[in-house]
């Protein structure tokens, strides 16, 4: 009898089929079963499966084998539940069945999925020791994949080093290809280059994606020249760039703000008959809004993607809103934003976010609190770069008491998802300052320890700030000397802070001695610094102070400021 498991194409198919098995009598072996637990895990409907499992083995009392028990742990593994999928470990033993190397793989991948790193290694070693499995390229694989992800990148290569020492396992192109692309990712890209040279020298054959990891990660440091060589060397070995190799180049070249050259490659990419993809059309709608070229960024959203048949997606809405209000086109970043839902696309917390920002940066608070309102009535959660914008847009519109009503909520929500940041009050710090409430930034600064937080470079900068702002300079000077105790080191923005409220408050003893420390730590005054020492210039009693400082820094402008000294 054909039970026509191929037909399943969704959930209810499943169902259907399923129930339809069940009441055969006798009951179809595990073949069965399995062939459609596996049509339901291909649909990714994983709960499902582990039900249909879970009925098939306990109600039914069918006869599962090691395929539908290892089909059951890579569902749970997918569902982050790796768990219980070591609790089905002890239904092999129980069944007279013996674990595989698929079956440890995949719950070394469940396991790297959680973030489980120790608890991955410690399997993997235990796996060696007790020789638990046959190790294959797959399970090391599994590892040194995890490793990559996890950031782990000479853990990686050491494990890529016991391969080449064994006999029977040796690393094959996709291994080296995954530990080359980490250390792309990680920058090292000397070190990556080297180990594309070893795959030569072992006679290990590089392919299109080992030459691509190369590439983006040679584009993200600019390095062109070498991009031009690895690419003219990849074509020599008949290896063709594909979609992914020209979107590295794409997406480097739109963050250099070299857009039309990124254009470019775009139609080199199909005169090669190799389709530009989402990522290739938000790369360069990306390019074109940190450019402010809004029009032609609307043009590759409204008439490239429609023409290669690509669908924008949440990102690519997402671009064109932020694009909008960075150039301050709130109504058009609005229309944008309220197109979504009739493409069938929800705005995410990220989308919320950007035209959130966007309102209040153009002074439209009233309709950012409406959104805020808004993302949470969708049954989104706002995530800390939601509240950091809200906190900072109530500051810059004058509603520093909102503000502070604001992280009252947030101090009451404290647990389960939500943490207090000390970003959070470095902006309302900030706004108190701005609003000359300088007495409640004090006091909310002293208040931290309290709440289990410890001011950063950041806030005590701004505390610094606003008391030079109002003439406390001695006040300022305290702050810097706790912040030091704190085993805080004074960046740039904090010299050049405490030096220009010296020097406006006709302290310029101080400020020289500021001035000097900060020299010395290599720091650089800023444009405001040295603008306002050439506007002091000629116009004190302390003109020899200022005029060495100014000296130091720039002996020609100081020849054309004052040509008889």
């Amino acid at each position: 009898m054909k039970l026509g498991l191929q037909n399943v194409r969704n959930l209810n198919d499943a169902f259907r089929s399923y129930e339809s098995i069940s009441r055969m009598r006798p009951l179809p072996g595990p073949k069965q079963f399995t062939q459609l637990l596996s049509g339901v895990v291909k649909l990714k409907e994983y709960s499902a499966a582990i039900y249909i499992f879970k009925d098939m083995s306990c109600n039914l009392g069918v006869l599962v084998n090691e395929y539908t028990m290892n089909v059951a742990i890579n569902c749970y593994c997918l569902s982050n539940r790796v768990d219980y999928g070591f609790s089905i470990l002890g239904w092999f033993f129980k069944r007279g069945c013996v674990p595989d190397g698929f079956t440890f793989s995949t719950l070394l991948k469940g396991l790297f999925r959680e973030d489980r790193i120790n608890e991955a290694q410690g399997l993997f070693r235990k796996m060696v020791k007790e020789e638990l499995c046959e190790l294959s390229v797959v399970t090391y694989g599994t590892v040194i994949d995890g490793l990559c992800k996890a950031g782990n990148t000479p853990m990686a290569i050491e494990m890529l080093r016991v391969m080449e020492k064994g006999r029977s396992c040796k690393p094959n192109t996709h291994i080296y290809s995954m530990v080359i692309d980490s250390l792309c990712k990680d920058r090292m890209i000397d070190n990556a280059l080297k180990l594309f040279d070893e795959m030569s020298e072992k006679g290990i054959s590089r392919n299109v994606v080992t030459y691509s990891a190369l590439i983006s990660g040679l584009c993200n440091l600019s390095r062109w020249s070498e991009v031009k060589m690895l690419m003219e060397e990849m074509i020599s070995y008949k290896l063709y760039p594909n979609v992914v190799t020209y979107n590295s180049l794409v997406d480097a070249l739109c963050k250099e703000g070299l857009v039309d050259e990124a254009e470019e490659v775009l139609q080199i990419m199909k005169k090669h008959n190799v389709n530009p993809d989402l990522i290739s059309y938000n790369s360069l709608m990306d390019g074109y809004c940190l450019q402010g070229r809004m029009d032609e960024a609307r043009y590759v959203f409204d008439s490239s993607m429609a023409h290669m048949n690509v669908a924008p997606d949440i990102w690519s809405y997402s671009i064109l809103i932020n694009g909008y209000c960075k150039k301050k086109k709130i109504d058009d970043a609005m229309h944008i934003f309220r197109e979504m839902p009739r493409k069938r696309l929800k705005p995410d917390v990220a989308t919320y976010t950007t035209i959130l920002k966007g309102l209040f940066r153009g002074g439209r608070c009233s309709e950012a609190l409406e959104i805020f309102d808004e993302l949470q009535a969708v049954g989104l959660t706002p995530n800390f770069y939601t509240y950091c914008n809200m906190l900072d847009g109530l500051c810059r519109n004058g509603e520093v008491e909102r503000a502070l009503l604001l992280l009252d909520a947030l101090e009451g929500k404290v647990g389960g998802k939500h943490h207090l940041h000390i970003n959070y009050y470095s902006v309302v710090i900030d706004g108190l300052c701005g609003a000359e409430k300088l007495d409640v930034a004090r006091a909310l600064f002293n208040d931290l320890p309290s709440k289990g937080l410890k001011p950063d470079v950041v806030t005590y900068n701004i505390l610094i700030k606003g008391c030079c702002q109002n003439g406390l300079l001695e006040e300022a000077k305290d702050i810097l000397l706790k912040m030091e105790q704190a085993s805080l080191s004074p960046n740039e923005i904090t010299y050049n802070v405490i030096i220009k409220g010296n020097l406006r408050g006709g302290k310029y003893e101080d400020a020289a001695k500021f001035f000097e420390e900060m020299c010395a730590k290599g720091f650089s005054p800023d444009s405001y610094t040295f603008e306002l020492l050439l506007d002091l210039l000629g116009t004190t009693d302390q003109n020899p102070i200022i005029f060495k400082m100014i000296q130091k820094l720039a002996p020609n402008t100081l020849k054309q400021k004052i040509p008889n000294q």
